[in-house]
């Protein structure tokens, strides 16, 4: 008889999943990913499965929030803005700490967690999770904010506390 598969069983295969893809990232494109290679990212639809385009304006954000995938249309074949708050337009090369953590809402939607945003970003970036946290607490303290704002359809998101 076979086994039934559990929500933690999905959970945990979703975490192995966004860490192989974050790893082949960083066996693509690192060790160094800095703008000029996430934007190279961004047209690989090996690594970023629908168009996606970054976009500098904090109107579409929530107080806090330090970037936000937002869908073109309906479909996710539609593609996203990736808006990311104007304050890290002179931050070019930490601008993949925060937009590797939004991807995982690209990739896999409402099914990514805050912990697949940190695995997948960590593993692309070639960090130690821990590590990688800290930097984006670091950033998101910029904004004055306590935590990554979330919410419906907000994606991930985790205190920094």
């Amino acid at each position: 008889m076979a086994k039934q598969l559990t929500a933690e069983d999905a959970r945990q295969s979703l975490a192995a999943h966004v860490e192989a893809k974050g790893a082949e990232i960083f066996a693509k494109y690192g060790p160094q990913i800095g703008w000029s290679r996430l934007q190279t990212i961004l047209e690989d639809r090996a690594c970023v499965r629908y168009p996606c385009r970054i976009e500098f304006d904090a109107a579409p954000l929530q107080p806090g929030e330090f970037a936000h995938p937002a869908p073109l249309g309906e479909a996710p074949e539609a593609g996203f803005t990736l808006y990311v708050h104007p304050l890290f337009m002179t931050q070019l090369a930490m601008v993949p700490h925060l937009a590797l953590y939004q991807l995982v809402v690209v990739n896999y939607g409402e099914f990514a967690s805050a912990d697949d945003a940190e695995i997948f970003a960590a593993a692309a970036l070639g960090l130690d999770r821990e590590r990688y946290y800290q930097t984006l607490c670091a950033l998101a303290d910029q904004l004055g904010a306590p935590e990554f704002a979330s919410g419906p359809d907000r994606g991930p998101a985790c205190s920094c506390g």
